[in-house]
């Protein structure tokens, strides 16, 4: 029995010698497992609890100024309701660095933190960013806490051991094992996360979010965020937010930054296909292409252009654009990365300033008045800052919906609308928008894009 656990041992020091990670040394420490990485690991993994309040459905009579003039507050305002929201969070320094999920925690209004040793300490968020589903809370006050050191999330293989730390339905903090069964997995969702993950076969379930992965030497490797489940109980197929992207967003909530400032791009892209290989007479389908540029983009301005072809960043292979994002984001604002780039069969090492969307020329945020068609709608100029913000195609221009409002709404406007015409005029400009809506009659028309697509709104007023 000794001889087949010495075996076992040596195949799993041979499998994680490029990671250095550390095997049990003698007789003792293999009869214990992972009790000695537990031991070390837990303290820093603690539980979160956040009170959220949420806004009751309003009824559609509330808002209607003809009922409220006849019945005022007789018709009910709505009530808040309280939701409460269990997670795992993982200390990440010990003046009380800690980091969870966003969808845990990012709009509580009350966080308790509790550590293994049961005291329980006040934490407020002071970075979130809800497409990364991280967040970085504080605990005011507090020296010598236990933390977990962030390891080179580059440097995880496939096949490596891992361990998931958190608290699973409430039960208390739970210790579970696997591998890493996956790297670079992206398109995968949490709320309206979408992010680029190392996969686990640990098991993950609810409550487990925020929770720590670590290997075999206890070093943190990602924080647990999802799981591919039909039933909501872990299947196998878990995911975690790489420790490089954590430890990115722990520099930026140190320098003060309370949300999160990821480098643009400035440009679309696609995953390389086989046609597309083919036409391009590559062997193998490897890369992004650039389908789409903005003229201030800082890939364009450093030589890349419509059609190029994107193969690593900083030396490590990208497939999609959310690789091509994740290796941005761990550089971060004013970083270079060297990117290579693949044109007419030659690949070129190419450096890349990495800078924040410039909010130039000015958006000219505006919100229309009660003399215009439609009160209370916000709007803005299609600058660099906006479109990354809203998401919005890099060859947008024009006039922005950021808020549309009660009235917007009614009539069918959404955030991120890019408005072309109202009732054939032309929208440059914010004051365009505002001199048409005061000018129009009774009946409104506006032609806008909406996802690429061009869509025309009717409506009375």
């Amino acid at each position: 029995m000794l001889r087949a656990t010495v075996i076992a041992i040596s195949l799993i020091t041979a499998s994680l010698a490029a990671a250095d990670t550390r095997v049990p040394q003698s007789q003792a420490e293999i009869s214990l497992g992972f009790a000695p990485v537990v031991k070390q690991a837990s303290p820093a993994v603690v539980n979160i609890y956040a009170k959220i309040i949420r806004q009751g459905r309003v009824n559609p009579l509330f808002s209607d100024p003809f009922f409220q003039e006849f019945f005022g507050d007789a018709l009910g305002a709505p009530r808040p309701r309280v939701q409460n929201s269990l997670g795992s969070g993982v200390i990440l320094s010990e003046d009380g660095y800690v980091v969870s999920n966003y969808h845990v925690v990012g709009m509580a209004s009350e966080i308790r933190v509790v550590t293994t040793d049961r005291r329980e300490l006040t934490a407020e968020v002071v970075l979130a960013d809800e497409e990364n589903d991280i967040a970085i809370l504080r605990i005011e006050d507090v020296q010598g806490l236990p933390y977990l050191n962030l390891r080179n999330s580059d440097q995880v293989e496939v096949g490596e051991l891992t361990l998931a730390i958190g608290n699973p339905f409430g039960v208390g903090q739970t210790v579970s094992s696997g591998i890493v069964s996956g790297l670079a997995r992206s398109g995968t969702a949490t709320g309206n996360a979408r992010g680029y993950f190392i996969q686990t076969d640990a098991p993950i379930n609810p409550g487990n979010s925020g929770g720590a992965l670590i290997d075999v030497n206890g070093d943190l490797i990602g924080i647990n965020t999802s799981i591919l489940s039909r039933s909501g109980g872990s299947n196998g197929i878990g995911f975690a937010i790489p420790a490089n992207l954590v430890a990115e967003f722990l520099r930026q909530a140190r320098d003060g930054n309370s949300y999160f400032v990821r480098p643009w791009a400035g440009v679309s892209g696609q995953p390389m296909t086989a046609d597309i290989a083919d036409s391009l007479g590559l062997d193998l389908p490897q890369g992004v292409v650039i389908s789409d540029l903005h003229p201030r983009s800082p890939i364009g301005k450093a030589g890349f252009r419509v059609g190029d072809v994107v193969t690593h960043v900083d030396a490590v292979e990208v497939n999609s654009p959310a690789e091509m994002k994740f290796r941005m984001s761990i550089t971060g604002i004013g970083g270079i990365s060297t990117m290579t780039r693949l044109r007419g069969g030659e690949r070129e090492q190419i450096e890349v300033a990495m800078i924040e969307a410039p909010d130039d020329p000015p958006a000219e945020e505006t919100v229309m008045g009660d003399r215009t068609a439609l009160p209370g709608l916000t709007v803005a100029r299609a600058n660099p800052a906006v479109i990354a913000r809203l998401r919005l195609p890099v060859s947008s221009t024009g006039v922005v919906v950021l808020n549309p409002g009660h009235y917007g709404a009614r009539a069918g406007l959404k955030p991120g609308d890019v408005l072309g015409r109202v009732n054939g005029v032309e929208i440059a400009h914010p004051a365009d928008l505002r001199r048409a809506l005061s000018e129009t009659g009774r009946r409104v028309r506006i032609d806008l894009q909406r996802r690429g697509q061009w869509v025309s709104l009717r409506f009375r007023v």
